[in-house]
């Protein structure tokens, strides 16, 4: 079981880094809230968990901020679910959050000793 400082920890983290997940998994292809929240967790290998229902207002914020456009779509046989793409302005955003990402992951690296591990 994790103690509440790791679980805080963690919190921190991911508040810090979702909005990069999210721009860069809807980079290439439009995607729903959902099916955003699995990626993170496949591709981080379950390191990464995201709760849908805290996912969204991330989602519209970055709706509001004009980086990302929501659109409903409806599937015979299926609920109805909102796909979300980047946009233009998104696409600016997008390679500044990366770097910043990087140069912050380089930092801390450099300060641990973890980048001579």
């Amino acid at each position: 079981m994790q103690s509440m400082r790791t679980a805080m920890r963690e919190r921190e983290l991911k508040k810090g880094s979702a909005e990069l997940l999210i721009l860069s998994l809807v980079q290439h292809q439009p995607r729903h809230g959902y099916e955003i929240c699995k990626l993170i967790d496949v591709r981080s290998k379950g390191e990464l968990h995201f709760n849908v229902a805290s996912l969204y207002p991330l989602l519209y914020r970055l709706e509001d901020r004009g980086w990302i456009q929501g659109r409903w779509v409806e599937k015979a046989g299926q609920r109805r679910r909102r796909f979300y793409r980047l946009t233009a302005e998104g696409r600016k955003v997008l390679p500044l959050q990366q770097r910043g990402w990087l140069a912050f992951v380089e930092a801390v690296s450099r300060i641990t000793g973890a980048e001579h591990a």
